[in-house]
């Protein structure tokens, strides 16, 4: 079977590290043969990894889309506000793409994108990769098959974890919507996702609450220097201590911006970049935390809610149907269900899968291949399926600007244009 050629714009942790592996991984399934990626080191590392010369690296993706180089797909992994350009360039050169998540913080870029990859016939699909794992598919089988009835409502609740929460979403990529995108849009569209899929119904209503409450200048301690690293008066009271913390147990998040993890490179990078900075004094914005309430055509709800504030990265569900229960822990494939009539309770505890987000990210890559070579003018693009996700997202978070005004989700869709 011919094996499927890629290009890649943007190396960066996702691109490089989470989605590009499948080739090393099968390479008789996937080839990548060129990259676009601003910084230097990390193009000539990727290169380096798969093996083409250095005349297939870019500064730009714009030089490498004028180049015409024959590949089947694009994979485009750069920030949030640099999708759009990049996606749809890469539909109208014929390219199928894999887009990473959120499409865009940008609606009408959002609807653009759909609809210039039906215009041209090619294949966009966005990285929800939740839907992908054995964890999810196990749930969503469970809900199918009928075993716990009609859906009434579901609890979905996201651990974002402490640090990653300081790392990501304070000093790092995401902490500026300006820059990025909303919370809700750049690390929770996974749970809109997963509610749609999960539900399967659609939704009419949503409000959301949620706020900046910690991570300001309000609760600076006395004395704290701008950057952790110039002599913090409570370093050893301050849990997210840059140096104390990248040093040690963090220093493996440290590889996400210093190419040199040496004890003086990491020192040298918390001097000059974000990641040394008070989380307190940072020019972050994005909250801290969230809820979302859903309500659906068929009367069912749901609630969300997404916190910084936990000892543990993973997500929490509670299914509740008119015949049975789920419950299920994602970090330890976990999965119970109960059944009313007997009182009968099936514990399922899956193996845990190779790769990140919970087996996900290889296997979105795998099937998108898969899509690719099957790929007819007919088929419904899995981009319209994201596209309502981020829609939903979007409007819980003018809800949420808006005091937690209830939004109807089809106003919402009209009074934008969007439809």
């Amino acid at each position: 079977m011919k094996k499927t050629k890629a290009i890649l714009i943007g190396a960066g942790d996702r691109g490089a590290k989470a989605y590009a592996p499948y080739a090393i991984s099968y390479p008789h399934e996937l080839e990548f043969v060129a990259v676009a990626e601003l910084n230097p080191e990390k193009r000539a590392a990727f290169a380096d990894v798969h093996g083409f010369p250095s005349n297939r690296c870019f500064e730009s993706w714009e030089e490498m889309l004028d180049e015409k180089i024959e590949a089947d797909v694009a994979f485009i992994c750069t920030l949030d506000r640099q999708h759009y350009k990049p996606t749809i360039k890469a539909i109208e050169a014929g390219y199928h793409v894999l887009l990473e998540k959120p499409m865009s913080p940008d609606p009408e870029e959002c609807i653009s994108m759909v609809e210039t990859a039906k215009e041209h016939n090619r294949l966009l699909t966005i990285c929800h990769v939740l839907r992908y794992t054995p964890f999810w598919n196990n749930i969503k089988k469970i809900i199918d098959d009928g075993d716990i009835g009609d859906i009434v409502s579901i609890q979905l609740n996201e651990n974002v974890e402490i640090m990653h929460m300081s790392h990501s979403f304070v000093r790092g990529n995401w902490n500026n919507s300006d820059d990025s995108s909303p919370m809700i849009l750049q690390k929770s569209c996974h749970d809109m996702d997963i509610l749609m899929y999960l539900m399967d119904q659609k939704c009419k209503h949503v409000s959301s609450f949620g706020s900046l409450m910690h991570f300001n200048e309000r609760n600076k301690p006395e004395g704290a220097p701008l950057r952790c690293l110039d002599g913090c008066p409570v370093e050893n009271e301050c849990a997210f201590h840059a140096g104390r913390y990248y040093l040690g147990e963090g220093k493996g998040w440290a590889k996400k911006f210093t190419t040199d993890d040496s004890r003086e490179g990491i020192i040298e990078a918390l001097n000059t970049t974000p990641y040394g900075k008070c989380v307190y004094q940072s020019d972050n914005n994005v909250v801290d935390h969230q809820v979302v309430n859903l309500e659906f055509e068929n009367g069912a709800t749901a609630t969300f809610s997404m916190c910084g504030f936990t000892r543990e990265q993973t997500r929490i569900v509670q299914i509740m149907g008119t015949k049975g229960e789920i419950r299920g822990k994602m970090d330890e494939n976990y999965i119970s269900v109960f059944n009313f009539l007997t009182q009968n309770e099936t514990v399922i505890n899956l193996n845990k899968p190779l790769g990140g987000h919970g087996g996900g990210d290889d296997a979105i890559v795998r099937d998108f291949l898969k899509e690719v070579k099957n790929y007819r003018e007919t088929d419904r693009p899995s981009a319209v399926v994201s596209l309502e996700s981020h829609l939903l997202a979007f409007a819980a978070e003018a809800s949420r600007i808006d005091n937690g005004k209830v939004i109807d989700l089809d106003k919402f869709i009209n009074d934008k244009s969007l439809n």
